[in-house]
């Protein structure tokens, strides 16, 4: 397991493995010790002063959400917030896109995380054209300056994607219709969604390349495999905080 695909700074879907795996027992320990060090750095993060800001980006259905349970699972409660982006309300509508995420960012000694983001701008609207091609093609650098300016303020970004394959995402669309418990997680948007698979690949490439920064990298994790997809995602996150604390 010990390849760390994220020194290898992969920004194209295609060229990720998506046959990577991990064991169950070795799974529970690797989690087990990140999840220790995740709450004590952001106690450390929190003693510094530092907003910490975590970001998932991904497929319907590529674990996100358990994703971030098992990385919130340790931090204290007090220290964190997480944020479900939806589409925007009727309020959030009359104003610039990033005003809603403006309103959410972490405060100092906090984490905020994004199930789903500002980057909807040039994924979801852009592809189902509810932002026009100046609209979507001007985000990039909106965005750029958008975490350009928090980095200034302090805080520490962290970008995920979580990928899968669409045959396994189809599978776990099944699963989920066959399930009278998370049937509600599937609605027919995700069912269009994949007739567009290679509209949203293209865009999440084109993504990676003009919104990757030393300060805020993408961090793409394979995960079809749920097991070997936390464990990347929690030692992701462990890697960018003690990289970036230890400096001041």
């Amino acid at each position: 397991m010990k390849q760390n695909l994220f020194l290898s700074k992969i920004l194209n879907l295609k060229q990720l493995d998506l046959g990577l795996s991990i064991p169950s027992d070795e799974y529970q320990i690797q989690m087990k010790g990140l999840k220790n060090k995740i709450r004590d750095l952001t106690f450390l993060a929190k003693s510094k002063n530092k907003p910490v800001l975590i970001v998932f980006e991904g497929w319907d259905a590529a674990g996100k959400g358990g994703a971030i349970r098992r990385l919130t699972s340790e931090i204290d409660p007090r220290l964190f917030e997480v944020h479900h982006i939806a589409a925007p309300n009727e309020e959030e509508i009359k104003h610039h896109y990033l005003w809603r995420f403006w309103n959410r960012i972490p405060k100092i000694g906090h984490v905020g995380i994004f199930d789903r983001s500002y980057y909807g701008r040039v994924l979801v609207e852009r592809v189902e054209g509810f932002a026009s091609p100046p609209e979507w093609s001007r985000a990039y650098e909106e965005i750029f300056l958008f975490e350009e300016q928090l980095q200034s303020f302090g805080t520490i970004i962290i970008k995920f994607w979580l990928h899968i394959s669409s045959d396994e995402q189809l599978k776990r669309f099944e699963e989920r219709k066959n399930d009278p418990l998370r049937r509600w997680k599937l609605t027919d948007e995700d069912w269009r969604n994949r007739d567009k698979w290679q509209l949203y690949e293209d865009a999440a490439n084109e993504m990676f390349h003009k919104t990757d920064s030393p300060k805020a990298p993408w961090l793409l994790v394979p995960a079809n495999d749920k097991y070997y997809a936390r464990v990347m995602v929690l030692e992701g996150v462990v890697n960018r905080l003690e990289e970036e604390l230890k400096k001041n």
